[in-house]
């Protein structure tokens, strides 16, 4: 009995140590140090997060500013070019615009309606050459009460009450119109005759306008006669008059030098060349300044579209300056029979216009910009830099 009991006894030990050795042991085969942790820092280098401004690119900065730019039409290849300063000026810039306008520059109600939609979009800032004024009041007051800035181009949105309108990109038409009197007073044979003028002989520079009211027009002929007075009197000191309209009008005694302008009865082709064919049969005439393109029209009517002025023509000795561009002014200037022409530049117009807008949108104070003019002859017209302000 006693020594099954020890039989027992020494079984019950074995069977105590195998199950021992069995909790202990690692099946399979491995160390039973405890694995690393993946989010131990120490022992493992973490998953990047995607939210991780370091791994992974920034979050949408939000919507590009958005900026309407209505101009009076698109029948014209002077507001492509507008267009095309417009569009670079945003492409720098980071900024989206919409470029339009109606088909014709007499469709004032279909240019407010065009504005009316922009504006439902809710735009950071407006771009605007207004057919009317008056036409879009309500909607200059409504950029005012929602703080829409409004930057004018080309002619802008004159007298403006509303105070929606910061300020304009637009051509100082006297600035523009100054440059083709700085021209003959270059040319050498025009002041050859300034000098040798008298007043039993006088010299006769002529500016044919067709009105003496709209803004542009007028600002042009002002430009060019108050330059060409003060070069004149460089010559002819106190001897030089302006006449042929009281608005410009300078009466002197026995002048040597006389500045004639030359005002049309209505702004037709047909007026203009009335004018322009009665300035011609004017004794003394040595040079003609054309303040725009209707005004180079009618002009070149009178002189048979340009060939009068060539070398041996009836008018061939005279020095005549055009304003604008045109077919029929760019063939003038390209043969010779103009000693040149002044564009505006477009580019640069469309270009300020979206700068402007975009610094006023941003709360920088604005003002208004001369968005300058060039001169050009036959030895530039064709160069990069003219060929595209010289719209037909």
């Amino acid at each position: 009995m006693k020594k099954t009991k020890k039989v027992l006894a020494l079984l019950l030990a074995m069977v105590m140590v195998l199950a021992l050795a069995a909790c202990g042991g690692d099946n399979s085969g491995k160390t039973n140090d405890p694995a690393p942790s993946t989010s131990d820092p120490s022992t493992s280098d973490p998953a990047p997060s995607t939210s991780d401004p370091s791994t992974s690119d920034p979050a949408p900065s939000g919507e590009k500013m958005y900026i309407p730019v209505m101009a009076k039409g698109f029948q014209h290849q002077f507001w492509v070019a507008v267009k095309t300063g417009a569009d670079a000026a945003a492409a720098d810039l980071g900024v989206e615009i919409y470029f339009n306008g109606p088909a014709s520059e007499t469709e004032i109600d279909a240019q407010v309606n065009m504005v009316k939609s922009e504006m439902a979009k809710n735009p950071k800032a407006l771009a605007l050459a207004a057919l009317s004024t008056d036409a879009v009041k309500e909607i200059l007051e409504e950029c005012a009460s929602k703080n829409i800035p409004v930057i004018g181009f080309d002619s802008g949105v004159p007298d403006d009450t509303s105070g929606a309108v910061k300020a304009t990109a637009a051509t100082s038409n006297e600035a523009a119109a100054a440059i083709a009197a700085e021209k003959f007073g270059e040319h050498a044979d025009l002041v050859a005759k300034m000098q040798a003028a008298t007043s039993d002989a006088p010299v006769v520079i002529g500016c044919v306008s067709q009105d003496a009211v709209s803004a542009s027009i007028v600002g042009r002929t002002t430009g060019f006669v108050d330059k060409m007075v003060e070069i004149a009197e460089q010559y002819q000191p106190g001897k030089v008059a302006v006449e042929g309209h009281t608005k410009w009008e300078k009466k002197v005694d026995a002048p040597a030098i006389i500045i004639q302008v030359a005002i049309s009865a209505t702004t037709e082709a047909t007026a203009v060349q009335t004018a322009a064919n009665a300035l011609l049969n004017t004794n003394g005439l040595a040079a003609v300044f054309c303040s725009n393109e209707g005004a180079v029209t009618g002009f070149l009517a009178a002189v048979s579209d340009g060939e009068d002025l060539a070398d041996g023509g009836k008018y061939g000795d005279l020095v005549v300056a055009g304003f604008d561009a045109g077919a029929t002014q760019k063939n003038a200037v390209r043969q010779g029979w103009f000693y040149g022409s002044v564009t505006q530049d477009p580019y640069s117009i469309g270009y300020n216009a979206v700068a402007m807008a975009v610094k006023a949108a941003n709360g920088e104070a604005v003002s208004d910009v001369d968005t300058g003019a060039k001169w050009y002859d036959a030895s530039n017209i064709d160069n990069e830099d003219i060929a595209l302000l010289v719209y037909d």
